[in-house]
């Protein structure tokens, strides 16, 4: 009987991210909504990041260097870990299982669980801000971009967004612990 319910409740949960997947999806026919959140996600890839950690270099000078390498292992870090969760996982992304689901962007991987440029969004954000918190009218509507990005585009369930989130939070706050 429990095994029972926690399946019912699973499969509405899954039933649930579908179709708030697939709902948001939709805004990707917009030819603007899809080529901004295109922008975005390529800029997730690392760019954005890149640059802002360049920017602390050139304002900050040598005072910047500690917030910078902090932000490069933290990045690493949560590079290996959502890749072995990937591999542990194989959930396959949304536009591989619902034909409702229109892929709009490159896929970095065949598996969507979780979404690693929402962790290292999180994950740098966290960090970053950590040490700059003046930086967050610039951060915090990226970070959000990306997460909404991955999911408009096609490549990711909103739960494996919320997942990513969750995971670099908890890296970015736990990276504290050990610098």
């Amino acid at each position: 009987m429990h095994n029972r319910r926690l399946t019912i409740y699973r499969d509405r949960f899954c039933a649930l991210d579908s179709a708030l997947c697939i709902k948001v999806n939709r805004s990707s026919h917009y030819r603007l909504v899809r080529w901004g959140f295109r922008l975005v996600s390529r800029l997730g890839d690392g760019m954005f990041w890149y640059a802002i950690m360049a920017g602390i270099i050139l304002t900050q000078g040598m005072d910047g260097v500690l917030p910078v390498l902090h932000m490069i292992v933290a990045g690493l870090s949560g590079t290996l870990v959502y890749k072995w969760l990937k591999g542990k996982t194989l959930r396959p992304r949304p536009y591989a299982v619902h034909q409702d689901v229109w892929l709009a962007g490159k896929p970095l991987d065949k598996f969507s669980f979780p979404s690693g440029h929402t962790l290292h969004a999180v994950v740098f954000s966290v960090v970053a801000l950590s040490y700059y918190p003046e930086l967050s009218w610039l951060i915090l509507p990226f970070a959000s971009l990306v997460a909404m990005s991955r999911v408009v585009l096609g490549l990711h369930y909103p739960s494996d967004v919320l997942a990513g989130a969750a995971i670099g939070a908890v890296m970015g706050f736990a990276s504290f612990l050990l610098i």
